[in-house]
């Protein structure tokens, strides 16, 4: 009796899996930003560094295995190891930027103030769900998720913005260089959460094939409902993750 070999893992499983992870990288490295912020342990700040290099290698290895992975497999599949590669990128400029803000605030002379304290421990938390919800969108093909993604992004541009006004139009006289810190720390906030909005983007070309970030910006710009396409897409992407698990 002819022997059946088993199938190789097909890149593009191997590739998908990798990126989930890179995801729970980058929420870990949020989460251990906020602990760092909130409570100044040293530990969530070594964690916010080595999630930073963890992300590198995973970024490193995907660049290097996506040249060869996407000439073996069909276009579906192409499109997915295509946001393998966005999803690592944009992770690894948001690990990028929490190593940065924790460095930044490791060198502050001074404490953080209440107010500023306040605003960017709420940043990274919302980041943390942000990428969370990213996480699970990636899993299931969900862009009902990815939809509150995108809306949420909102909420740290917001907070960007009160400790701007607080630090550029308030009569208090603080340190300049105590401002100019927690003013690029809140700077970079904002753009971790426009990579993780391009993350969410990015799950409705790969779900429904077609890009929203260019599209004109409008009320109900992205709709809680797929299309019947992308519902299809959605369930067996959603089986096929349940068979793998």
């Amino acid at each position: 009796m002819k022997r059946h070999r088993p199938e190789e893992p097909r890149p593009t499983n191997e590739l998908s899996r990798l990126a989930l992870q890179a995801c729970l990288v980058g929420k870990d490295a949020a989460y251990n930003l906020r602990d760092f912020i909130e409570n100044s342990s040293n530990m969530a700040f070594i964690s916010v560094k080595d999630c930073e290099k963890e992300l590198d290698r995973m970024e490193r290895r995907v660049d290097d295995e996506i040249p060869s992975a996407i000439t073996e497999v069909t276009e579906p599949e192409a499109r997915e190891l295509l946001a393998c590669l966005k999803f690592t990128i944009d992770l690894e400029r948001i690990t990028d930027l929490t190593c940065s803000i924790a460095l930044r605030l490791q060198a502050l002379p001074m404490r953080l103030l209440r107010d500023d304290s306040r605003d960017l421990i709420e940043m990274s938390g919302v980041l943390e769900k942000m990428l969370e919800a990213v996480y699970q969108g990636f899993l299931r093909r969900d862009l009902s998720v990815a939809t509150w993604v995108i809306q949420t992004d909102a909420q740290i541009d917001q907070l960007c913005r009160n400790v701007f006004r607080r630090h550029l139009e308030s009569r208090e006289r603080r340190r300049r260089d105590y401002s100019t810190t927690v003013l690029l720390v809140a700077q970079a906030f904002e753009r971790a959460g426009d990579h993780t909005k391009n993350l969410a983007e990015e799950l409705f070309h790969l779900v429904e094939g077609r890009s929203v970030r260019h599209e004109p910006k409008r009320p109900g710009r992205y709709k809680l409902e797929p299309s019947p396409r992308s519902q299809t897409a959605r369930n067996q992407n959603a089986a096929k993750a349940a068979d793998e698990s």
